[in-house]
């Protein structure tokens, strides 16, 4: 390839907005409490652009992990760039970043404008006030002192001021605790806006099912390790997919090996999903049994959460 051709592939890249400098670049991260080692030797990379989880069970790092990557805690030893930078340099960073803590702790007396105006300087991030407030749907409340906020405006608000100036980067803990379904639908209809105008988005939750809908990779802690990482399908090809579905107790044996639970359901677990669920439908309707509840898919992450102490 001539030198042409490589600036224009260098130049093609950029437009499309694949960089191979990653905005998260974490290299044998360690972190210690005494004698406890809270996360221990974790490398991974978060491209420019990419929805990544950061998940974990209780107790595994995962806390600890993104303290770090925000700024909030040093490394016990171990390098850390966030955009390019140590995350403990703010001033190179914080205005290209945006976090939503579980618990953002804003002053009781303020506004909600004024909250968000605060918060915009202190990041020294710019953007419109009002466009923020009609995105999480607090235009009516501006005016409202936080301490007259329900739980969910608050959230709403911790988000706003996330979002304001629409940072390069966005750290999500636990964002959709507290919200209804309507304002969950909000939240993430505006992160995948943010998307859209390239923002990268680092989630952490225990509502595994937005993870598993919304996330390119997964990283999956325990015991301060990865013990996973990848898509979806990744994480998951390796347990089998389920079939479930109930009986009644007049029903003749089963074509397949199953489990038999509570109640008179039964579960089948399978690599063959498709195949296997043939077989059941078929069997069912030369028997003219009726599978109530029937429920057909390929393995969940909350499976492989089960499965990690296995």
């Amino acid at each position: 390839m001539t030198w042409s051709h490589w600036q224009e592939y260098a130049l093609a890249v950029e437009i499309n907005g694949m960089t191979s400098t990653p905005v998260i670049d974490v290299e044998r991260l360690n972190v210690r409490y005494g004698d406890f080692h809270a996360v221990q030797d974790l490398s991974f990379q978060v491209r420019r652009g990419e929805f990544y989880a950061l998940l974990g069970t209780n107790g595994a790092g995962k806390t600890s992990t993104m303290e770090t990557l925000e700024g909030h805690r040093a490394p016990t030893s171990g390098t850390v760039r966030v955009l390019g930078w140590s995350p403990r340099d703010r001033s190179a960073v914080r205005p290209k970043m945006g976090i939503m803590l579980q618990e953002s702790g804003f002053s009781p007396d303020l506004t909600v404008r004024e909250s968000i105006r605060l918060i915009g300087k202190l990041t020294q991030r710019t953007d419109r006030v009002e466009r923020v407030l009609s995105i999480v749907d607090l235009t009516r409340k501006a005016a409202t002192r936080v301490s007259r906020l329900s739980g969910g405006e608050k959230r709403r608000l911790d988000f706003a001021t996330t979002v304001y100036g629409a940072p390069e980067l966005i750290f999500l803990d636990e964002p959709t605790t507290g919200l209804d379904i309507q304002s969950r639908d909000a939240l993430w209809d505006a992160v995948d806006k943010l998307r859209e105008d390239g923002s990268t988005i680092v989630l952490t939750t225990h509502y595994l099912e937005e993870a598993q809908q919304r996330a390119d990779r997964i990283g999956l802690l325990h015991k301060g390790a990865f013990h996973q990482e990848g898509t979806v399908a990744e994480l998951t090809r390796a347990l089998p997919a389920v079939i479930r579905f109930a009986l009644p107790p007049s029903a003749p044996a089963l074509p397949l090996r199953g489990r038999r639970e509570s109640e008179g359901r039964f579960l089948i677990e399978t690599h063959h999903l498709q195949h296997d669920l043939f077989t059941l439908l078929r069997w069912a309707q030369e028997h003219a049994v009726e599978l109530r509840e029937l429920e057909a898919g390929p393995t969940r992450l909350d499976d492989v959460f089960r499965a990690i102490d296995n």
